[in-house]
Protein backbone atom coordinates (compact mmCIF):
# COMPACT_ATOMS: atom_id res chain seq x y z
CA UNK A 1 0.00 0.00 0.00
CA UNK A 2 2.65 2.02 1.14
CA UNK A 3 4.59 1.56 -2.00
CA UNK A 4 1.97 1.76 -4.67
CA UNK A 5 1.14 5.68 -2.89
CA UNK A 6 5.09 5.92 -3.26
CA UNK A 7 4.56 5.51 -7.14
CA UNK A 8 1.51 7.38 -7.65
CA UNK A 9 3.32 10.26 -5.61
CA UNK A 10 6.65 9.79 -7.60
CA UNK A 11 4.81 10.14 -10.65
CA UNK A 12 2.66 13.24 -10.32
CA UNK A 13 5.82 14.93 -9.06
CA UNK A 14 7.74 13.81 -12.39
CA UNK A 15 4.40 15.06 -13.98
CA UNK A 16 4.24 18.95 -12.78
CA UNK A 17 8.21 18.82 -13.11
CA UNK A 18 7.47 17.96 -17.00
CA UNK A 19 5.22 20.42 -16.86
CA UNK A 20 7.53 23.46 -15.79
CA UNK A 21 10.17 22.82 -18.12
CA UNK A 22 7.98 22.61 -21.30
CA UNK A 23 6.24 25.62 -19.84
CA UNK A 24 10.03 27.42 -19.85
CA UNK A 25 10.90 25.82 -23.09
CA UNK A 26 7.74 27.20 -24.91
CA UNK A 27 9.12 30.27 -27.03
CA UNK A 28 7.28 33.78 -25.66
CA UNK A 29 4.65 35.32 -27.46
CA UNK A 30 6.01 37.29 -30.21
CA UNK A 31 5.43 41.20 -30.28
CA UNK A 32 3.47 42.82 -32.74
CA UNK A 33 5.57 44.94 -35.57
CA UNK A 34 4.99 48.17 -36.23
CA UNK A 35 5.52 49.66 -39.76
CA UNK A 36 5.79 53.40 -40.24
CA UNK A 37 3.83 54.51 -44.17
CA UNK A 38 4.98 57.97 -44.90
CA UNK A 39 2.47 59.00 -47.67
CA UNK A 40 4.23 60.94 -50.44
CA UNK A 41 2.63 62.91 -53.01
CA UNK A 42 4.16 65.50 -54.05
CA UNK A 43 7.28 66.50 -56.10
CA UNK A 44 11.29 65.81 -54.50
CA UNK A 45 12.04 69.78 -53.24
CA UNK A 46 13.84 71.38 -49.75
CA UNK A 47 10.84 71.01 -47.95
CA UNK A 48 9.52 67.56 -49.11
CA UNK A 49 13.07 66.54 -48.62
CA UNK A 50 13.20 67.54 -44.89
CA UNK A 51 9.79 65.47 -44.61
CA UNK A 52 10.72 62.49 -45.88
CA UNK A 53 14.28 62.24 -43.71
CA UNK A 54 12.73 63.07 -40.62
CA UNK A 55 10.34 60.01 -40.98
CA UNK A 56 12.88 58.03 -41.88
CA UNK A 57 14.94 58.62 -39.09
CA UNK A 58 12.02 58.88 -36.91
CA UNK A 59 11.77 54.90 -38.27
CA UNK A 60 14.95 54.13 -37.00
CA UNK A 61 14.65 55.91 -33.63
CA UNK A 62 11.15 54.25 -32.84
CA UNK A 63 12.04 50.81 -33.18
CA UNK A 64 9.69 50.32 -36.73
CA UNK A 65 10.09 47.14 -38.48
CA UNK A 66 10.68 49.29 -41.41
CA UNK A 67 9.63 52.58 -43.39
CA UNK A 68 7.21 52.37 -46.17
CA UNK A 69 7.36 55.30 -48.59
CA UNK A 70 4.09 55.56 -50.76
CA UNK A 71 4.99 57.44 -53.10
CA UNK A 72 3.31 59.17 -56.27
CA UNK A 73 5.86 61.91 -57.78
CA UNK A 74 7.00 63.47 -60.72
CA UNK A 75 10.01 63.72 -59.55
CA UNK A 76 12.28 67.43 -58.57
CA UNK A 77 15.04 68.95 -57.80
CA UNK A 78 18.38 66.96 -57.75
CA UNK A 79 20.03 68.34 -54.90
CA UNK A 80 16.70 67.42 -53.06
CA UNK A 81 16.89 64.06 -54.12
CA UNK A 82 20.52 63.29 -53.68
CA UNK A 83 20.16 64.42 -49.80
CA UNK A 84 17.00 61.64 -49.68
CA UNK A 85 18.74 59.18 -51.52
CA UNK A 86 21.74 59.57 -48.83
CA UNK A 87 20.31 59.67 -46.23
CA UNK A 88 18.04 56.37 -47.18
CA UNK A 89 21.13 54.85 -47.58
CA UNK A 90 22.72 55.23 -43.76
CA UNK A 91 19.72 55.23 -42.15
CA UNK A 92 19.52 51.96 -39.83
CA UNK A 93 15.98 50.29 -40.70
CA UNK A 94 14.58 48.76 -43.56
CA UNK A 95 13.11 51.83 -46.09
CA UNK A 96 10.80 50.30 -48.49
CA UNK A 97 9.35 52.26 -51.83
CA UNK A 98 5.75 51.63 -53.07
CA UNK A 99 4.46 53.12 -56.06
CA UNK A 100 1.09 53.65 -55.02
CA UNK A 101 -1.96 53.78 -55.00
CA UNK A 102 -2.40 52.54 -58.78
CA UNK A 103 -2.21 54.91 -61.52
CA UNK A 104 0.53 56.43 -59.57
CA UNK A 105 4.23 56.99 -60.68
CA UNK A 106 7.87 57.30 -59.65
CA UNK A 107 9.51 59.67 -62.31
CA UNK A 108 12.50 61.37 -63.01
CA UNK A 109 14.40 62.01 -59.16
CA UNK A 110 11.57 59.59 -57.86
CA UNK A 111 12.82 56.12 -60.15
CA UNK A 112 16.52 57.32 -58.48
CA UNK A 113 15.12 57.42 -55.07
CA UNK A 114 13.23 53.97 -55.42
CA UNK A 115 16.58 52.45 -56.57
CA UNK A 116 18.04 53.70 -53.39
CA UNK A 117 15.44 51.60 -51.11
CA UNK A 118 16.02 48.26 -49.44
CA UNK A 119 12.81 47.12 -51.65
CA UNK A 120 11.64 48.94 -54.78
CA UNK A 121 7.60 47.88 -54.44
CA UNK A 122 4.95 49.31 -57.12
CA UNK A 123 1.18 48.47 -57.21
CA UNK A 124 -0.64 47.34 -60.31
CA UNK A 125 -1.28 50.07 -63.26
CA UNK A 126 1.72 52.15 -62.04
CA UNK A 127 5.00 53.39 -64.31
CA UNK A 128 8.41 53.94 -63.14
CA UNK A 129 11.36 55.88 -65.19
CA UNK A 130 11.70 58.82 -67.22
CA UNK A 131 14.90 60.02 -65.44
CA UNK A 132 16.70 62.07 -67.88
CA UNK A 133 17.64 65.33 -66.45
CA UNK A 134 15.84 68.44 -67.98
CA UNK A 135 17.01 71.11 -65.87
CA UNK A 136 19.16 74.18 -67.23
CA UNK A 137 22.15 72.01 -66.48
CA UNK A 138 21.74 69.57 -68.68
CA UNK A 139 19.11 70.57 -71.71
CA UNK A 140 19.91 74.05 -73.55
CA UNK A 141 23.38 73.46 -73.25
CA UNK A 142 26.74 72.36 -75.44
CA UNK A 143 26.56 69.15 -76.16
CA UNK A 144 30.03 67.90 -73.97
CA UNK A 145 28.51 69.90 -70.83
CA UNK A 146 25.19 67.55 -71.67
CA UNK A 147 26.98 64.61 -72.23
CA UNK A 148 28.87 65.22 -68.96
CA UNK A 149 25.33 65.18 -67.03
CA UNK A 150 24.03 62.55 -68.41
CA UNK A 151 26.59 60.39 -67.72
CA UNK A 152 27.36 61.24 -64.19
CA UNK A 153 23.41 60.74 -63.32
CA UNK A 154 22.98 57.54 -65.59
CA UNK A 155 26.42 56.18 -63.65
CA UNK A 156 24.53 57.28 -59.83
CA UNK A 157 21.11 55.56 -60.70
CA UNK A 158 23.14 52.19 -62.52
CA UNK A 159 25.11 51.74 -59.41
CA UNK A 160 22.37 52.23 -57.10
CA UNK A 161 20.15 49.07 -58.74
CA UNK A 162 23.08 47.11 -59.14
CA UNK A 163 24.24 48.05 -55.21
CA UNK A 164 19.98 46.56 -54.77
CA UNK A 165 20.24 43.65 -56.65
CA UNK A 166 18.50 44.56 -59.41
CA UNK A 167 18.45 45.12 -63.61
CA UNK A 168 21.24 48.19 -63.36
CA UNK A 169 21.03 48.32 -67.38
CA UNK A 170 17.24 48.53 -67.48
CA UNK A 171 18.20 51.51 -64.60
CA UNK A 172 20.77 53.22 -66.66
CA UNK A 173 17.75 53.39 -69.79
CA UNK A 174 15.95 55.35 -67.36
CA UNK A 175 18.29 58.41 -67.68
CA UNK A 176 19.99 57.63 -70.98
CA UNK A 177 16.53 57.37 -73.33
CA UNK A 178 14.04 58.72 -70.81
CA UNK A 179 12.70 54.96 -70.68
CA UNK A 180 10.09 54.71 -68.38
CA UNK A 181 8.19 50.81 -67.14
CA UNK A 182 4.67 49.97 -66.28
CA UNK A 183 4.74 47.86 -62.81
CA UNK A 184 4.55 44.61 -65.15
CA UNK A 185 7.74 45.12 -67.08
CA UNK A 186 9.60 46.31 -64.45
CA UNK A 187 9.24 43.14 -62.40
CA UNK A 188 9.63 40.77 -65.13
CA UNK A 189 13.09 43.12 -66.05
CA UNK A 190 14.14 43.27 -62.53
CA UNK A 191 13.72 47.18 -62.24
CA UNK A 192 11.90 46.47 -59.06
CA UNK A 193 11.48 43.84 -56.55
CA UNK A 194 7.48 43.40 -55.82
CA UNK A 195 3.87 44.25 -57.57
CA UNK A 196 1.65 44.14 -54.62
CA UNK A 197 -2.12 45.84 -54.93
CA UNK A 198 -1.68 47.46 -51.27
CA UNK A 199 0.06 47.34 -48.30
CA UNK A 200 -1.01 45.06 -46.20
CA UNK A 201 -0.17 42.50 -49.15
CA UNK A 202 3.08 43.84 -49.62
CA UNK A 203 4.07 43.89 -46.19
CA UNK A 204 3.43 40.12 -46.23
CA UNK A 205 4.89 39.47 -49.34
CA UNK A 206 8.28 40.76 -48.12
CA UNK A 207 7.89 39.14 -44.99
CA UNK A 208 11.47 37.43 -43.79
CA UNK A 209 13.23 38.84 -46.89
CA UNK A 210 16.74 39.51 -46.26
CA UNK A 211 17.89 43.03 -48.06
CA UNK A 212 20.72 44.18 -50.34
CA UNK A 213 23.36 44.99 -49.59
CA UNK A 214 21.88 46.07 -46.14
CA UNK A 215 20.97 42.44 -45.00
CA UNK A 216 17.59 43.64 -43.16
CA UNK A 217 15.53 40.33 -42.60
CA UNK A 218 12.49 41.72 -42.96
CA UNK A 219 9.59 41.52 -40.54
CA UNK A 220 6.34 42.55 -41.78
CA UNK A 221 3.86 39.93 -41.33
CA UNK A 222 0.43 41.20 -40.17
CA UNK A 223 2.50 44.59 -38.70
CA UNK A 224 0.84 47.38 -37.48
CA UNK A 225 0.37 49.79 -39.57
CA UNK A 226 1.13 53.55 -38.91
CA UNK A 227 -0.19 56.42 -41.81
CA UNK A 228 1.86 59.82 -41.64
CA UNK A 229 1.41 62.57 -43.82
CA UNK A 230 2.90 65.94 -44.25
CA UNK A 231 2.12 68.47 -41.74
CA UNK A 232 0.00 72.00 -42.48
CA UNK A 233 2.98 73.63 -41.82
CA UNK A 234 5.21 71.83 -44.13
CA UNK A 235 2.17 71.75 -46.90
CA UNK A 236 2.24 75.38 -46.40
CA UNK A 237 6.05 75.67 -46.67
CA UNK A 238 5.60 74.14 -50.05
CA UNK A 239 3.13 75.81 -51.42
CA UNK A 240 5.50 79.04 -50.19
CA UNK A 241 8.09 77.97 -52.69
CA UNK A 242 5.65 77.29 -55.76
CA UNK A 243 7.73 79.51 -58.33
CA UNK A 244 4.34 81.48 -59.66
CA UNK A 245 3.64 82.05 -55.47
CA UNK A 246 7.02 83.33 -54.96
CA UNK A 247 6.77 86.05 -58.04
CA UNK A 248 3.23 87.08 -56.48
CA UNK A 249 4.58 87.78 -52.83
CA UNK A 250 7.58 89.75 -54.82
CA UNK A 251 5.26 91.61 -56.82
CA UNK A 252 3.09 92.43 -53.73
CA UNK A 253 5.67 93.48 -52.26
CA UNK A 254 7.37 95.69 -54.22
CA UNK A 255 4.01 97.35 -54.82
CA UNK A 256 3.32 97.86 -51.51
CA UNK A 257 6.62 99.73 -50.93
CA UNK A 258 6.57 101.37 -53.57
CA UNK A 259 3.43 102.99 -52.54
CA UNK A 260 4.57 103.63 -49.46
CA UNK A 261 7.53 105.63 -50.93
CA UNK A 262 4.65 108.12 -52.52
CA UNK A 263 2.79 108.37 -49.86
CA UNK A 264 4.94 108.54 -46.75
CA UNK A 265 2.66 107.40 -42.98
CA UNK A 266 0.26 104.79 -44.57
CA UNK A 267 1.98 102.22 -42.69
CA UNK A 268 -0.30 99.42 -44.54
CA UNK A 269 0.69 99.12 -47.97
CA UNK A 270 4.61 99.23 -46.49
CA UNK A 271 3.80 96.67 -44.10
CA UNK A 272 2.11 94.24 -46.14
CA UNK A 273 4.66 95.05 -48.77
CA UNK A 274 7.89 94.31 -46.48
CA UNK A 275 5.99 91.25 -45.18
CA UNK A 276 5.72 90.22 -48.99
CA UNK A 277 8.93 90.17 -50.23
CA UNK A 278 10.19 88.35 -46.97
CA UNK A 279 8.07 85.74 -47.83
CA UNK A 280 8.34 85.60 -51.73
CA UNK A 281 12.84 85.69 -50.25
CA UNK A 282 12.09 82.70 -48.68
CA UNK A 283 11.79 81.20 -51.96
CA UNK A 284 14.14 82.78 -53.62
CA UNK A 285 16.77 81.21 -50.52
CA UNK A 286 15.31 77.38 -51.01
CA UNK A 287 15.01 77.00 -54.44
CA UNK A 288 18.20 77.52 -56.84
CA UNK A 289 17.95 80.92 -59.18
CA UNK A 290 19.48 82.31 -62.34
CA UNK A 291 21.87 84.99 -61.59
CA UNK A 292 20.30 86.72 -64.51
CA UNK A 293 17.07 86.65 -63.33
CA UNK A 294 17.59 88.50 -60.37
CA UNK A 295 19.67 91.06 -62.02
CA UNK A 296 16.50 91.62 -64.11
CA UNK A 297 13.74 91.88 -61.22
CA UNK A 298 15.80 94.11 -59.49
CA UNK A 299 16.36 96.22 -62.98
CA UNK A 300 11.98 95.83 -62.48
CA UNK A 301 11.61 97.25 -59.47
CA UNK A 302 14.02 100.13 -59.84
CA UNK A 303 12.19 100.49 -63.02
CA UNK A 304 8.94 100.76 -60.94
CA UNK A 305 10.11 103.00 -58.33
CA UNK A 306 12.29 105.58 -60.29
CA UNK A 307 8.73 106.42 -61.93
CA UNK A 308 7.44 108.12 -58.83
CA UNK A 309 10.46 110.22 -58.93
CA UNK A 310 10.86 110.41 -62.81
CA UNK A 311 8.22 112.29 -65.04
CA UNK A 312 8.61 109.40 -67.73
CA UNK A 313 4.53 109.73 -68.65
CA UNK A 314 4.54 105.90 -68.01
CA UNK A 315 7.72 105.18 -69.87
CA UNK A 316 9.48 103.81 -66.96
CA UNK A 317 6.26 101.58 -65.85
CA UNK A 318 6.23 99.68 -69.30
CA UNK A 319 9.77 99.38 -69.39
CA UNK A 320 9.35 97.87 -65.50
CA UNK A 321 6.69 95.46 -66.91
CA UNK A 322 8.99 93.76 -69.82
CA UNK A 323 11.80 93.51 -67.56
CA UNK A 324 9.43 91.81 -64.74
CA UNK A 325 7.55 89.09 -67.38
CA UNK A 326 11.60 88.35 -68.84
CA UNK A 327 13.36 88.26 -65.64
CA UNK A 328 10.12 85.89 -64.16
CA UNK A 329 10.84 83.24 -66.83
CA UNK A 330 14.85 83.39 -66.33
CA UNK A 331 14.10 83.15 -62.26
CA UNK A 332 13.97 79.83 -61.47
CA UNK A 333 15.69 78.37 -64.91
CA UNK A 334 18.06 76.45 -63.11
CA UNK A 335 15.29 74.57 -61.11
CA UNK A 336 14.50 72.53 -64.33
CA UNK A 337 10.87 72.64 -66.24
CA UNK A 338 8.71 71.56 -62.77
CA UNK A 339 9.82 74.85 -61.45
CA UNK A 340 9.23 77.63 -64.44
CA UNK A 341 6.79 80.69 -63.74
CA UNK A 342 3.78 80.45 -66.12
CA UNK A 343 4.54 82.92 -68.67
CA UNK A 344 0.92 84.03 -68.64
CA UNK A 345 1.40 84.17 -64.51
CA UNK A 346 4.16 86.71 -65.04
CA UNK A 347 2.19 88.70 -67.81
CA UNK A 348 -0.67 88.91 -65.19
CA UNK A 349 1.20 89.96 -62.84
CA UNK A 350 3.14 92.94 -64.90
CA UNK A 351 -0.18 94.00 -66.67
CA UNK A 352 -1.69 94.14 -62.81
CA UNK A 353 1.13 96.20 -61.53
CA UNK A 354 1.72 98.38 -64.53
CA UNK A 355 -1.91 98.89 -64.12
CA UNK A 356 -2.13 99.68 -60.57
CA UNK A 357 0.86 102.05 -60.46
CA UNK A 358 -0.18 103.93 -63.56
CA UNK A 359 -3.69 104.45 -61.72
CA UNK A 360 -1.94 105.16 -58.44
CA UNK A 361 0.70 107.47 -60.64
CA UNK A 362 -2.79 109.24 -62.44
CA UNK A 363 -3.97 110.26 -58.74
CA UNK A 364 -1.04 111.79 -57.48
CA UNK A 365 -0.36 113.81 -60.35
CA UNK A 366 -4.12 114.98 -60.33
CA UNK A 367 -3.24 115.67 -56.35
CA UNK A 368 -0.11 117.84 -57.34
CA UNK A 369 -2.14 119.90 -59.34
CA UNK A 370 -4.53 121.12 -56.44
CA UNK A 371 -3.53 123.51 -53.91
CA UNK A 372 -3.13 121.59 -50.27
CA UNK A 373 -6.45 121.42 -48.72
CA UNK A 374 -5.36 121.17 -45.13
CA UNK A 375 -3.66 124.08 -42.47
CA UNK A 376 -5.71 126.67 -41.06
CA UNK A 377 -5.68 128.71 -43.93
CA UNK A 378 -8.58 126.39 -45.37
CA UNK A 379 -10.75 127.93 -42.11
CA UNK A 380 -10.99 131.55 -43.82
CA UNK A 381 -14.62 131.37 -45.05
CA UNK A 382 -16.15 129.06 -42.42
CA UNK A 383 -19.21 129.91 -40.47
CA UNK A 384 -17.96 130.95 -36.47
CA UNK A 385 -20.73 130.69 -34.10
CA UNK A 386 -19.84 132.09 -30.98
CA UNK A 387 -19.67 129.68 -27.36
CA UNK A 388 -18.64 132.85 -24.96
CA UNK A 389 -16.54 135.91 -24.96
CA UNK A 390 -13.60 135.39 -26.91
CA UNK A 391 -14.16 131.53 -28.30
CA UNK A 392 -15.87 130.79 -31.25
CA UNK A 393 -16.56 126.80 -32.66
CA UNK A 394 -15.61 126.36 -36.36
CA UNK A 395 -16.29 122.75 -37.49
CA UNK A 396 -16.80 120.98 -34.27
CA UNK A 397 -13.47 122.62 -32.79
CA UNK A 398 -13.37 125.76 -30.10
CA UNK A 399 -11.02 128.83 -31.41
CA UNK A 400 -9.85 131.48 -30.33
CA UNK A 401 -11.32 134.37 -32.09
CA UNK A 402 -11.80 138.51 -31.80
CA UNK A 403 -13.80 140.79 -34.33
CA UNK A 404 -11.83 143.32 -36.18
CA UNK A 405 -13.12 146.43 -34.42
CA UNK A 406 -12.77 144.74 -31.29
CA UNK A 407 -16.65 144.46 -31.00
CA UNK A 408 -17.35 141.83 -28.02
CA UNK A 409 -19.02 138.66 -28.99
CA UNK A 410 -22.33 137.35 -28.48
CA UNK A 411 -22.55 133.99 -27.25
CA UNK A 412 -25.27 132.04 -30.14
CA UNK A 413 -24.35 134.84 -32.56
CA UNK A 414 -22.97 133.16 -36.36
CA UNK A 415 -19.93 134.92 -37.99
CA UNK A 416 -17.87 134.12 -40.73
CA UNK A 417 -13.56 133.55 -40.32
CA UNK A 418 -12.27 136.77 -42.11
CA UNK A 419 -8.63 135.50 -41.38
CA UNK A 420 -6.12 133.83 -39.02
CA UNK A 421 -3.79 135.81 -36.93
CA UNK A 422 -0.36 133.98 -36.40
CA UNK A 423 -0.50 133.10 -32.92
CA UNK A 424 -4.21 131.46 -34.72
CA UNK A 425 -6.61 133.46 -33.27
CA UNK A 426 -9.20 133.98 -35.87
CA UNK A 427 -10.33 137.01 -36.75
CA UNK A 428 -14.14 137.01 -37.21
CA UNK A 429 -16.77 139.65 -38.64
CA UNK A 430 -19.49 140.13 -41.18
CA UNK A 431 -22.05 138.49 -39.02
CA UNK A 432 -24.20 135.09 -41.06
CA UNK A 433 -27.45 136.41 -42.50
CA UNK A 434 -29.18 133.22 -41.52
CA UNK A 435 -28.58 133.56 -37.74
CA UNK A 436 -29.61 130.48 -35.39
CA UNK A 437 -30.21 130.70 -31.60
Amino acid sequence: MNASLGRVLGTFLVGVAAAFVLAGAAPAAHPQSKVLVVEFDNDVNPVTQDYLVDEMRRGARDGYAAVVIEMDTPGGLGTSMRAIVKEMLAVRVPVVVYVAPSGSSADSAGAVIGEAADVLAMAPQTNIGSSTPISSTGSNIGSDLRKKVVNDAAAYIAELAREHGRNADKAEAMVRDAANYGAREALDTNVVDVIAPSVPALLDQIDGRKTVPKGFVLDTADAEVERVQMSFWKRALDLLIDPNVIALMLSVGLLGIVVELWNPGLILPGTVGAISLIIGLYGLQVLPVSVAGVLLMLLAAAFFVAEAFVASYGALTVAGGITFVLGALLLFDPAGDAYQISIWTAIGIAAGLALLLGVALSRVVKARRYPVEVGVGQLVGDEAVVRREGWVAVSGELWRARTPDGRPLVPGEHMTVESVEDDLELVVGSPNPTERD
